[in-house]
């Protein structure tokens, strides 16, 4: 009954102002238009990334699961090929729809906390701003999607706790299920909220039967992918544990893992989701919706302590940037200080189109590389071997692919036919691989194989290891595995990751039957 009162205590800006379909939703839909625009026209300024390379791989092996995530993008994957086709437009397509659709969800979250015409504006232009989003956007991975669905279950919460309505429950166990099958760290996010919700005077809405139902459906959704987990003996967790063993990615402390949420998040908008936390937790209007601050302290905790990338965070902010916002129009019209409405929204525009090129594929390579080194700061690195990259990652592992399968393929057609029926191109990671399999078919190859990552669980297909093509392996490692081992051809992409970068080798005579060796080539890291 209190949590009712509370609610109708609650002051509603849109009880006084003009419906979501009036002109706020017209401002914030020419945003998000925008926003699809600019994904839209860099779509071809680079190539495929090395994700999508593995994702469409994926696509063509659909099932419940796989070693490094839930099975729901390989199912998009295969959607957007059978739709439209593997164009880079067709692949990332998705992505776009998805940002664009994050600018309006943000916007609705904005409105549920009472924010005004101005707040709805400023909560979808600093999405559309953020620096992490306008990757994402560009790019068909599981990150796109996960702002969304971790927002729609934000937005279920602020309606539950203005309308007590603990049927919404349900609908948070839907978005919950269908997270999981996106990726896993939705969890986090779950665990933060009820967390949030506990420590707060909403922890009633806990109370329910509904939370249960909720609950029942999540777990109903996710329950495929984790029997495929567990009739495998939970390869993602093992995957997380060699990751963590090999000291791969580089780690951060709590204060560099929050200096990097800004500079992530673009340092423009970072006055707005920083007032954000601060109006959830201490302002008198953002009291009853306090559990969304609590829940992003808690998640951020929790990557911390458990080294997580600075992008794992990352489906948390629109709700700060929505609560943010509302805090600005409050505090403004308090002050009489309509000025700085204007004032805040040409700030954030000007920043963040000094810095669009760091964060869209807007100009060339050698304009980027140019502007890049006239940046005031390093765009961060997550792992130690993208350190001696000349672009950042998510632009780097756009290069060198078709190339490398060009250079594959002279190797492979210069074989002669009864060599190539028994010829092997083994790749040492999942992009390698990916990269064989889609471009491969027009230079005449078959298709790849690799012990990284699901590549594993396809296995050696009927290759003995007469003969192999071994790309992304060492010399040195390869030839006391074989009679003989040559130097066949050399890449050097100067774009990709250096690590990509290496001889290509033609091995003969594998000192044992490819098919009983198999299981010492496990990759999972």
């Amino acid at each position: 009954m209190s949590a009712q009162v509370e609610t109708n205590a609650l002051p509603d800006a849109n009880r006084a102002r003009p419906s979501a379909l009036g002109r706020p939703f017209v401002i914030v839909a020419l945003i998000a238009a925008g926003l699809f625009i600019l994904h839209m026209v860099t779509i071809y300024r680079y190539g495929y990334f090395r994700d999508e390379l593995y994702y469409i791989a994926c696509s063509q092996h659909l099932d419940w699961g796989y070693v490094d995530q839930p099975p729901l993008i390989a199912v998009i994957t295969w959607l957007v090929r059978h739709l439209f086709g593997n164009s880079l437009l067709a692949l990332r397509l998705a992505p776009a729809i998805a940002m664009s659709g994050l600018v309006i969800l943000t916007a609705a979250i904005a409105r549920e906390l009472g924010g005004g015409r101005w707040a709805r504006g400023l909560a979808a232009l600093t999405v559309a701003c953020a620096g992490i989003y306008l990757i994402l956007g560009h790019l068909l991975t599981m990150n796109a999607f996960e702002p969304l669905l971790w927002m729609g279950c934000a937005l279920v919460i602020v309606r539950m706790i203005k309308r007590a309505d603990l049927k919404l429950w349900v609908w948070f166990g839907v978005l919950a299920g269908v997270g999981l099958e996106n990726k896993y760290s939705i969890g986090v996010f779950a665990f933060g909220m009820i967390a949030g919700l506990l420590m707060t005077r909403q922890r009633k809405l806990l109370f329910s039967p509904w939370l249960l139902a909720g609950g029942v459906i999540a777990l109903l959704i996710f329950l495929p992918n984790l029997i495929w987990n567990v009739g495998r003996h939970f390869p993602f967790v093992e995957l997380m544990h060699n990751i963590k063993e090999s000291g791969r990615d580089i780690a951060l402390g709590p204060i560099q893992y929050i200096l990097q949420q800004i500079l992530l998040m673009n340092p423009a908008i970072a006055p707005i989701w920083i007032g954000g936390v601060v109006y959830l937790l201490f302002a008198r209007d953002g009291k009853p919706f306090r559990a969304l601050g609590w829940a992003y302290l808690i998640m951020l905790g929790v990557f911390i302590v458990l080294s997580g990338k600075n992008y794992y965070l990352a489906p948390a902010y629109p709700m700060l940037l929505a609560a943010g916002s509302v805090g600005a129009e409050k505090a403004f019209e308090r002050w009489r200080a309509g000025w700085l409405k204007p004032a805040v929204v040409a700030a954030i525009l000007i920043i963040t189109g000094l810095l669009l090129p760091a964060l869209a594929p807007v100009l060339s390579v050698q304009s980027y590389l140019d502007y890049q080194d006239h940046l005031p700061f390093t765009i961060p690195r997550n792992e130690k071997s993208h350190l001696g990259a000349a672009l950042p990652q998510y632009y780097a592992d756009d290069f060198g692919w078709e190339e490398m399968t060009a250079a594959v393929a002279r190797i492979y057609n210069s074989l002669s036919p009864e060599e190539r029926a028994v010829t092997a191109i083994y790749c040492s990671n999942y992009g390698e691989a990916g990269a064989i399999d889609f471009f491969g078919p027009k230079y005449g190859l078959p298709k790849a194989i690799s012990g990284h990552q699901n590549y594993f669980l396809w296995g050696p297909r009927a290759y003995t290891g007469e003969i192999m093509i071994m790309v992304g392996d060492r010399l040195e490692e390869d030839t006391p595995k074989f009679k003989s081992v040559e130097v066949a051809a050399s890449l050097d992409s100067p774009y990709a990751i250096p690590g990509e970068n290496g001889p290509v080798l033609l091995c003969r005579g594998l000192k044992a039957d490819l098919r009983q060796v198999w299981p010492s080539v496990k990759k999972w890291e």
